[in-house]
């Protein structure tokens, strides 16, 4: 079948990056409702049989898709049909909020990247999970793992955040096949903040807590709890995050979030565009991380595998690296569709 992404592209890039995003989207759902989807983008259901265990739960492949590019979860289904075996949507936050004023969103197309500071712009854990029932009732669902990415309100005092994480990973406790605990984006003032091992480790140890009621209430399953870390850590606060990890036994890890370097790109007109910096500038930082993480972590702990993932062979050096799963964002927007199905192959 054809593979029209890169006519698509080349359309979408003269527009507004955030409205080309939208519009993006609301074309996928239109052509997945119509059945049309799979030949536009050349989509298989073959590149679903590499399965894999990882968190206890069985993923169809090892590629997946990364928060924020479907924070309201409105276009799973669509994606899904892509040949990702497994969903980040969000991130989300308990009270709906708007994010950041526009332009909040900045291809740097001579370097494969993006800068954006969209500030958790989402519906609330209400509208994700409105958003998602109505997937449910879709002719084609998505039949892979759904995962759940959670933040504070803007507005949320750093000494109330951990408030804030409980009370969404509750509301979104029974739709998720696993929920990540999002500590890294740079665009929420002093989120990363929480990353410090105190803070960290307090945070874990209440979403495990709630976790244990939920089980012991009407939820009866177990739903894994995942941490997601900047690329900016030097070595020594990786290894104090990885003793937290080690010590809580967290379910698992995702490197990394986007970037606030600009040393790749400084010379770049958008270069110094306030936010996070994500796609090929970000390739060697974030696996660097990776690499550093695995070596301190306990190996039951997995590592997702995140940032810069823009060819086949980026996400083979991540697996090698120590990942056991991949996400990929920006590299989806560069190179479309067929990259996942190349990925989905591994």
């Amino acid at each position: 079948m054809p593979d029209l992404y890169p006519l698509a592209r080349k359309i979408l890039f003269q527009m507004d990056a955030e409205k080309a995003h939208h519009l993006t989207l609301k074309g996928m759902n239109l052509a997945h409702k119509t059945g049309l989807l799979g030949f536009l983008t050349g989509a298989s259901s073959e590149s679903q049989n590499h399965p894999v265990e990882v968190m206890g739960l069985s993923f169809p492949n090892r590629v997946g898709l990364a928060a924020g590019l479907d924070k309201g979860g409105t276009a799973v289904d669509a994606f899904g049909q892509l040949g990702f075996a497994h969903i980040e949507v969000g991130t989300v936050t308990p009270r709906p909020q708007p994010g950041n004023e526009a332009p909040r969103l900045f291809r740097l197309i001579e370097h494969e990247a993006i800068i954006n500071r969209m500030g958790f712009n989402n519906p609330g854990t209400t509208g994700l999970l409105e958003n998602l029932e109505h997937s449910t009732r879709s002719s084609r669902p998505f039949q892979g793992i759904l995962g759940i990415n959670i933040g504070k309100n803007f507005d949320t005092p750093n000494e109330n955040a951990i408030d804030d994480y409980v009370k969404a990973f509750e509301a979104v406790y029974n739709k998720a096949d696993y929920v990540t605990a999002n500590l890294s984006s740079p665009n929420t003032a002093g989120l990363r903040d929480l990353q410090s091992g105190e803070i960290c480790s307090k945070l874990i140890e209440a979403l495990q807590q709630k976790r244990s009621e939920m089980m012991a209430g009407e939820a009866g399953k177990q739903v894994p709890i995942v941490i997601k870390i900047a690329p900016d850590l030097d070595e020594a606060a990786i290894e104090s995050l990885a003793k937290v990890f080690n010590e809580s036994g967290v379910d698992g890890v995702i490197t990394t979030n986007t970037t606030i370097s600009r040393d790749s790109v400084e010379s770049h007109p958008l270069g110094n565009e306030k936010g996070g910096l994500s796609g090929a500038p970000l390739t060697t930082l974030s696996t660097g991380v990776l690499e550093t993480l695995r070596s301190s972590l306990n190996r039951e702990i997995p590592i997702i595998g995140s940032g810069g993932v823009m060819t086949v062979q980026d996400a083979e050096e991540k697996l090698n690296a120590g990942a056991s799963l991949v996400q990929v964002y920006t590299g989806l927007i560069y190179h479309g569709p067929a990259l996942i199905r190349g990925i989905a192959k591994l």
